[in-house]
């Protein structure tokens, strides 16, 4: 989502670990997924033909919300990235979204992670006067971690 990053950088850099190990600001669609080493020709064909019947879609920003030690943007419609993860975990049941550990799966943006409630209501109001945060979303990409860095794999359009 580098829409968002503009908006977001700032405090990710600050405040959220996998900022620093190069994950980008975005909407996880699907993790944990495939270890690398099980990813070749055949897994990538069919992420393509996932991603590709799927329209690309708009999606805007328009508040925080928050899980424990979480603050994140809300994305709305967030049915679009449901529907996503939906497909790429059928395609894939060996591999639920966040291991299981969620019954329901809530698309979201981090931004920062604090046990200090004060620390996230900073970062909310510094996030106040750039929403809403808009973005076209028109690809995916698969991330892989290589040695504790994360780097892009491939990238998948959508909508073919």
């Amino acid at each position: 989502m580098p829409e968002a990053a503009p908006l977001v950088s700032h405090w990710r850099d600050r405040l959220d670990p996998y900022a620093a190990v190069g994950i980008p600001a975005h909407v996880t669609v699907l993790a944990p997924f495939l270890d690398t080493g099980r990813i070749g020709a055949a897994e990538l064909a069919a992420l393509h033909g996932l991603f590709a019947a799927c329209p690309a879609f708009d999606v805007t920003f328009p508040r925080c919300a928050r899980f424990p030690g979480v603050l994140y943007l809300a994305p709305e419609p967030a049915g679009p990235f449901r529907a996503l993860t939906g497909a790429v975990a059928a395609r894939w049941p060996e591999t639920p979204p966040y291991g299981g550990r969620f019954p329901d799966v809530v698309p979201h943006l981090t931004v920062a992670y604090s046990e200090d409630r004060s620390a996230l209501d900073r970062v909310e109001a510094g996030l106040a006067g750039g929403l809403p945060a808009r973005a076209r979303i028109a690809s995916a990409q698969l991330l892989a971690n290589d040695q504790g860095r994360w780097t892009e794999l491939a990238s998948f359009r959508l909508g073919g």
